[in-house]
Protein backbone atom coordinates (compact mmCIF):
# COMPACT_ATOMS: atom_id res chain seq x y z
CA UNK A 1 0.00 0.00 0.00
CA UNK A 2 0.98 3.58 -1.08
CA UNK A 3 1.48 5.69 2.54
CA UNK A 4 -0.86 9.02 1.73
CA UNK A 5 0.98 11.99 2.88
CA UNK A 6 0.28 14.92 3.28
CA UNK A 7 1.97 18.11 1.26
CA UNK A 8 5.55 18.65 1.41
CA UNK A 9 7.55 19.27 3.47
CA UNK A 10 7.77 16.58 5.48
CA UNK A 11 10.74 13.82 6.16
CA UNK A 12 11.08 10.37 4.88
CA UNK A 13 13.39 7.85 6.81
CA UNK A 14 14.49 4.71 4.22
CA UNK A 15 15.76 1.39 6.28
CA UNK A 16 17.30 -0.39 4.01
CA UNK A 17 18.70 -4.20 5.39
CA UNK A 18 19.29 -7.56 4.28
CA UNK A 19 18.28 -10.58 6.80
CA UNK A 20 20.01 -13.34 8.13
CA UNK A 21 18.48 -16.85 8.85
CA UNK A 22 16.82 -15.75 12.12
CA UNK A 23 13.23 -15.62 12.06
CA UNK A 24 12.42 -15.84 15.82
CA UNK A 25 10.37 -13.18 17.24
CA UNK A 26 11.02 -11.14 13.75
CA UNK A 27 8.03 -10.76 12.18
CA UNK A 28 5.98 -10.03 15.72
CA UNK A 29 8.65 -7.43 16.65
CA UNK A 30 8.36 -5.80 13.21
CA UNK A 31 4.26 -5.63 13.36
CA UNK A 32 4.97 -4.25 16.99
CA UNK A 33 7.09 -1.57 15.73
CA UNK A 34 4.47 -0.47 13.08
CA UNK A 35 1.91 -0.19 15.45
CA UNK A 36 3.92 1.95 18.32
CA UNK A 37 5.51 3.98 14.89
CA UNK A 38 2.18 4.57 14.17
CA UNK A 39 1.01 6.11 17.63
CA UNK A 40 4.02 8.18 17.89
CA UNK A 41 3.47 12.62 17.72
CA UNK A 42 4.72 13.19 13.56
CA UNK A 43 4.30 9.98 11.98
CA UNK A 44 2.94 10.25 9.05
CA UNK A 45 2.84 6.38 7.57
CA UNK A 46 5.35 3.92 6.02
CA UNK A 47 5.95 1.71 3.12
CA UNK A 48 7.74 -1.56 3.15
CA UNK A 49 9.02 -4.33 0.62
CA UNK A 50 11.21 -7.45 0.62
CA UNK A 51 12.19 -9.41 -2.21
CA UNK A 52 15.83 -10.04 -0.77
CA UNK A 53 16.40 -6.80 -0.05
CA UNK A 54 14.40 -5.24 2.45
CA UNK A 55 13.40 -1.32 2.15
CA UNK A 56 11.07 -0.16 5.11
CA UNK A 57 10.55 4.03 4.21
CA UNK A 58 8.74 5.40 7.16
CA UNK A 59 7.37 9.24 6.97
CA UNK A 60 7.42 11.78 9.40
CA UNK A 61 6.58 15.44 9.97
CA UNK A 62 10.04 16.57 11.42
CA UNK A 63 13.42 15.87 12.72
CA UNK A 64 12.40 15.63 15.96
CA UNK A 65 9.48 13.44 15.37
CA UNK A 66 12.45 10.72 14.17
CA UNK A 67 15.06 11.73 16.89
CA UNK A 68 11.82 10.76 19.50
CA UNK A 69 11.61 7.64 17.95
CA UNK A 70 14.65 6.95 17.71
CA UNK A 71 15.15 7.02 21.14
CA UNK A 72 11.89 5.24 22.11
CA UNK A 73 12.72 2.36 24.79
CA UNK A 74 10.82 -0.24 22.62
CA UNK A 75 12.16 0.68 19.44
CA UNK A 76 15.89 0.33 20.98
CA UNK A 77 15.26 -3.07 22.32
CA UNK A 78 14.17 -4.08 19.05
CA UNK A 79 17.16 -2.08 16.96
CA UNK A 80 19.75 -4.13 19.45
CA UNK A 81 17.90 -7.54 18.24
CA UNK A 82 18.04 -6.63 14.72
CA UNK A 83 22.18 -6.00 14.84
CA UNK A 84 22.56 -9.14 16.99
CA UNK A 85 20.13 -11.24 15.46
CA UNK A 86 17.90 -10.45 12.21
CA UNK A 87 19.80 -8.36 10.18
CA UNK A 88 23.44 -9.41 8.65
CA UNK A 89 23.61 -5.74 6.94
CA UNK A 90 21.60 -2.47 7.06
CA UNK A 91 21.87 1.02 6.22
CA UNK A 92 19.51 4.07 7.42
CA UNK A 93 18.76 7.29 5.37
CA UNK A 94 16.98 10.59 6.26
CA UNK A 95 15.98 13.23 3.99
CA UNK A 96 13.38 15.58 3.29
CA UNK A 97 10.43 15.45 0.96
CA UNK A 98 10.64 18.93 -1.45
CA UNK A 99 8.22 17.53 -3.79
CA UNK A 100 5.46 14.53 -3.92
CA UNK A 101 2.62 13.78 -6.46
CA UNK A 102 1.62 10.38 -7.83
CA UNK A 103 -1.37 9.14 -10.13
CA UNK A 104 -3.90 6.59 -9.09
CA UNK A 105 -5.94 5.07 -11.74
Amino acid sequence: MIANTPPPPYYAVIFSNLRTKVEEEYEETAQRMVDLAAEQPGFLGYESVRDGLGITISYWESLEAIKNWKANADHLMAQKKGRTLWYAAYKTRICRVERDYGFEG
